[in-house]
């Protein structure tokens, strides 16, 4: 073990000397020496220990303490809890030992932020260490806000990590700790782990949107300035106290703004918006305040009425609160105008710990408290399945919201796409598992019917209902999913038994007995992978034990001619090559035997980048590093996950989609196709091409090398004449 410098001893003690500037209740002589306390603590447990990049350890509990209270908000309890949080995880101290020195309050942060190791399956690992933080939900909140500035300052120091790491990391972050973060209101540390998350599984990407951006700045800040000057001079006219900032979209944004809606980046006409923050002596006064604004902002530019976000009145289930509409400023461009109060402004800035700061006792249940309730319901069943949960908790986290009524006006939030059904179980369980359908601003619909904000609904019911597995199919709150699963639960402990019976009972009848030989042979005639899987579908009559004698009396074949079988087939189909998660997945053509498959979900083509999944089958699954499956898979899976890359391919053509727009004329079908198959030697699979009013769109199917003829190709269907937007797509399949 190297111990520190007196130069990283001195960095390491002014580091820690700086929270003291973050943190007002920190001063206070009683928690000043707390504080002191557990910095001494942890710098002695982690003197000597190194992280990857070569840096003292001691330096990343202080840069999580100073996150946890400059960019959350957090006060002295999270602050020691910052410091110490890797000290049960990586040293012999005990939680005994910080409950002893410290309280319980801090020892039960801690336990919440303690990793779990050796106690569950590898490919689970992931899901149940999520799940046993957000646990402590019903005990401190704290806990998850401390565990994104873990998360966050991890992500700042990435750059040490292994590739493959990188990729496992950074998609965790993406799929589920920056949807958290925003579900807390934590904004800007959402869009940090957005963007740092985005540079490391696209850095090209990345790169390329950056330096558009920064070569955008001047021109940017010249138009902001001129939009601004007429509403500065009538708002200082008014007496207001306020000012006006411009905020760049983050780099993800833009990403997504350009995947969603297939258009580059110079078409992404919101990529920045002006920011009016006001103050108001009294919180009475912000919503007429907002609305004054708004006036003296639309005496000049004229709104987009289909783009007004009244989050004033209704605040965002995380607390947010601002005024927000879209206008036509100078030189034709819209721009999205935000207003909000300084009490706003901290609240959308610092999320959670600002929402409490500001709540007062006389405040009714917030949407943010309600969201941790519905929480806590999802944590009561622990023996659940920790990968189905991570499912459901992510269903949890929307953003994007609708607001619908009950028949006695009260206001529900539902994510977007709800259903009837969904609508159903936010009331109750019981009335969801009673629905038998719905009237909708009191016209009768299907319980799958799709929500939408302004709606008033009322579900309507019947005692003989019971939960249909169909329903799982159209319902999108991770609640009502809960409840019809849960009402399944008895039905399949039922089935199981009653499968048990029948397969013993089938066993005797020809003489056997359960054992590990005739299981294994049961299950590969069955295709089971489970005993709860086999007994539940024998239970239901899913499975026929008619065969059962010719199944189990099947001679499987002797090892020894399997494995000269295998090691034939490999010399004569070559090598495959093997799985080494240190270094890169080299995909390769020319191997009659390859030990990869491409991933029809996101149908990657060399020149993209990819990464690889290692299935049950030991072979790796090459995805997209953008694609949502694989984003999953480095989420709950993260041990799977082996970086990848292309080796030259030239011979072998890989599967790829394009949709075209364009305006109707005759024979602009043949142009299309005449490129692709004459002047280009694309072979096409399919073509679908739909036109309506003099406007036509569709998709072609096509067989191409790589990524660069692609962009060529996209490129000379570009210049015939009449198309106006050519763009890939990826397919919906779904492979594992």
């Amino acid at each position: 073990m190297k111990t520190l410098s007196a130069e990283e001893k001195q960095q390491a003690d002014d580091l820690f000397e700086s929270i003291f500037e973050h943190c007002k209740g920190c001063k206070e002589k009683d928690n000043e020496e707390k504080i002191r306390n557990a910095y001494e603590l942890a710098y002695k447990a982690h003197n000597g220990i190194r992280r990857r990049s070569g840096e003292p350890y001691i330096f990343h509990p202080i840069e999580v303490a100073i996150i946890s209270a400059k960019e959350i908000g957090l006060g002295t309890k999270s602050v020691i809890a910052s410091l110490l949080h890797d000290v049960v995880e990586d040293t012999d101290y005990t939680l005994d030992d910080i409950t002893r020195l410290f309280g319980p309050k801090i020892s039960t942060i801690i336990d919440g932020l303690t990793k779990i190791s050796g106690v569950f399956d590898s490919e689970s690992l992931q899901a149940e260490n999520f799940r046993k933080m957000l646990l402590t939900l019903s005990d401190d909140v704290r806990v998850i806000l401390i565990k994104l500035a873990d998360r966050l300052h991890n992500m700042r120091t990435l750059d040490s990590m292994p590739p493959h790491k990188q990729y496992k990391i950074a998609g965790e972050t993406l799929y589920l700790y920056a949807p958290l973060a925003h579900r807390l209101g934590l904004y800007k540390i959402k869009t940090e782990l957005e963007d740092l998350s985005f540079k490391y599984k696209e850095p090209s990407l990345y790169h390329e949107i950056e330096s558009k951006l920064i070569s955008s700045e001047k021109k940017r800040a010249a138009f902001i300035n001129k939009f601004s000057l007429p509403i500065i001079h009538n708002l200082t006219r008014h007496g207001l106290d306020f000012h006006i900032a411009g905020r760049t979209k983050s780099i993800y944004s833009i990403y997504h703004k350009m995947q969603t809606k297939g258009v580059p980046f110079e078409e992404v006409y919101d990529i920045f918006a002006i920011r009016i923050i006001f103050k108001a002596e009294v919180k009475e006064r912000e919503k007429a305040l907002c609305w004054n604004i708004y006036s003296v902002v639309t005496d000049f530019y004229q709104p987009n009425p289909d783009r007004l976000r009244d989050w004033v009145s209704t605040p965002k289930a995380n607390g947010y609160e601002a005024l927000h509409t879209t206008v036509m400023g100078p030189d034709g461009k819209w721009v999205e105008v935000q207003i909000r109060s300084n009490r706003m402004d901290e609240i959308a800035e610092k999320g959670y710990a600002a929402h409490w700061k500001y709540k007062s006792t006389k405040d009714s249940e917030g949407e943010l408290d309600k969201w941790i309730v519905k929480i806590k319901e999802l944590l009561k069943d622990p023996n659940s399945d920790a990968l189905e949960f991570l499912d459901e908790f992510k269903l949890n986290l929307f953003t994007s919201e609708i607001y619908v009524f009950t028949p006695d006006g009260k206001l529900r939030r539902l994510p977007k796409k709800a259903t009837a059904l969904d609508f159903a179980f936010e009331i109750h369980s019981q009335i969801g598992e009673k629905a038998i359908g719905a009237k909708v601003n009191h016209r009768l619909v299907p319980l799958s019917e799709i929500l939408h904000s302004g709606d008033q609904v009322e579900i309507l019911t019947s005692d003989v209902q019971t939960p249909k597995r169909e329903w799982l199919e159209f319902v999108t709150t991770a609640r009502a999913r809960s409840c019809i699963k849960n009402a399944f639960k008895e039905e399949r402990k039922q089935a199981i038994a009653l499968g048990i019976e029948k397969l013993e009972t089938s066993l005797n009848k020809i003489g056997f007995k359960q054992n590990a030989s005739v299981m294994r042979k049961i299950f590969e005639a069955y295709d089971v992978t489970s005993k709860s899987e086999l007994y539940c579908k024998i239970g239901r009559g899913t499975i026929d034990l008619k065969d059962l004698k010719k199944i189990v009396n099947k001679k499987r074949q002797n090892k020894f001619i399997r494995y000269w079988q295998l090691q034939f087939s490999k010399s004569k189909g070559g090598k495959a090559q093997e799985i080494n998660k240190q270094l890169p997945f080299v995909i390769s053509e020319g191997n009659e035997n390859p030990n990869y498959l491409i991933a029809s979900c996101c149908n990657p083509i060399p020149g993209d980048d990819v990464v690889g999944y290692i299935n049950s089958n030991e072979q790796v699954v090459i995805h997209k590093t953008t694609c949502q499956k694989a984003l999953k898979l480095m989420s709950s899976q993260g041990d799977k996950i082996v970086t990848a890359k292309w080796k030259a391919h030239k011979i072998m053509s890989f599967l790829a989609t394009i949709e075209l727009q364009g305006i109707d004329r005759i024979g602009i079908m043949h142009d299309i196709t005449a490129l692709i198959s004459n002047d280009l030697n694309v072979n096409m699979r399919a073509v679908s091409i739909n036109s309506l009013d003099g406007v036509f769109n569709g998709t072609i199917d096509f067989y191409i090398h790589n990524v660069e003829d692609l962009e060529m190709m996209i490129g000379d269907l570009k210049k015939i004449k009449g198309i106006t937007k050519v763009r890939r797509v990826e397919s919906i399949e779904e492979v594992i």
